[in-house]
């Protein structure tokens, strides 16, 4: 027999470029091991504004419909056969990647690089899974991670953004009373995370660089860094040559201005541009690490000779893996001081759209910088 539909729902779905369109879709009960869930909040994300202005994110197109959205919590409201962890009522942070638990990464533990992946809201596989820009979904109860009674929605919505900086930190060794200090290129959501996460850590000394001062005014305002830096905007340097000693250039000024000329710890780089990449590799210390966060950049001249002569390590970094459970408990506990006030803007689901194009934007019409737009019935 086939199953039954149950009343249906309502999507916002990206048909192409700009094209998103809020509409009704059939709604299927769970199948094996799988939960259904009232998504309540979820929080865009630079992907996702990819994929809305481009209808592709790099080397991935939208090829069929797809519903955007992957940082998302909500209710449970029914469970499928074989589904023990998880009863109806109950609160829930969506992890948005389905590994396949049988490869070899997967087997080690680092399911991030699972290559049988299917990830919410991604045009990487094909058929898409559907993202969580919609009323209820089906989803693995495995990766539903139930949220402490003092953890919201739209803080467990950010749980997704965090594991980033948990796993990115895991690598760079940055750990709860490592005493690193800490730079970090961009201050946007994720870079303000990283922030973040190192003050709860200990870290004695967090600074943050953008080429946004309003950005870095909420950063310094809100708690997240000891100090900031306005980096200068610059005309296109017109030989790579000369990009790198205008890198070099621009960070000294930087460090000299924290009265750091040693360089610093740990850089979490999250901007993913290419000079500030480059940058990266001067403002580390001698034996510091360079943490690639921001996806952007898919050809970047480096200077490896100063990273090599000074044992800079530079590691990369992608999504994360076993790092839910921690993040909702940072985020329950208070160690992370004025994280909600990264949550700057809320939507409902059919303005799903105008939610876009404000992020797009950076800006609100009272001048108001955006950084994380949370879109759902909050």
């Amino acid at each position: 027999m086939s199953p039954i539909a149950l009343p249906n729902q309502h999507a916002a779905v990206l048909y192409g470029p700009k094209d998103l369109r809020f509409e009704e879709r059939t709604l299927w009960p769970p199948q094996q091991g799988q939960a259904q869930v009232a998504v309540v909040a979820t929080g865009l994300c630079g992907s996702d504004l990819h994929y809305y202005q481009h209808g592709r994110n790099g080397d991935f197109a939208v090829q069929a419909p797809l519903v955007l959205g992957h940082e998302a919590a909500g209710i449970v409201t029914a469970v499928g056969p074989g589904v023990k962890n998880l009863v109806p009522g109950q609160r829930v942070a969506i992890e948005a990647g389905i590994m396949c638990n049988s490869c070899n990464y997967c087997q080690k533990g680092r399911y991030n690089l699972c290559k049988n992946m299917r990830f919410c809201s991604s045009a990487k596989t094909f058929p898409h899974n559907d993202g969580t820009l919609q009323e209820r979904m089906n989803h693995p109860a495995h990766v539903l991670h139930p949220l402490p009674d003092s953890c919201s929605f739209d803080q467990a919505a950010l749980a997704e953004p965090l594991s980033v900086l948990l796993h990115a930190s895991r690598r760079a060794g940055l750990e709860p009373g490592t005493r690193s200090t800490v730079l970090v290129f961009g201050a946007g959501t994720i870079g303000l995370l990283a922030c973040a996460l190192a003050r709860a850590y200990g870290s004695p000394r967090v600074v943050a660089l953008d080429i946004d001062q309003r950005r870095l005014a909420l950063a310094k305002n809100a708690g997240f860094a000891h100090q900031t830096y306005c980096l200068p905007m610059t005309d296109r340097a017109k030989t790579s040559e000369e990009q790198l000693r205008r890198a070099r250039d621009n960070v000294q000024a930087a460090l000299a201005e924290f009265g750091q000329q040693d360089g610093f710890d740990v850089i979490f780089e999250c901007t993913g541009a290419e000079p500030c990449i480059q940058m990266s590799v001067h403002a580390a210390a001698t034996g510091g690490k360079v943490m690639l966060v921001g996806m952007g950049s898919r050809n970047v001249t480096l200077p490896l000779s100063a990273a090599a002569l000074r044992e800079v390590d530079i590691l990369g970094s992608f999504r994360y893996a076993h790092t839910y459970p921690a993040a909702l408990s940072l985020l329950a506990s208070g160690a992370l001081p004025g994280i909600e006030q990264l949550v700057t803007h809320r939507v409902p689901l059919h303005e799903a759209k105008q939610a876009f194009e404000l992020l797009a934007k950076g800006r609100d019409e009272a001048g108001n910088v955006v950084l994380k737009v949370m879109v759902g019935g909050q």
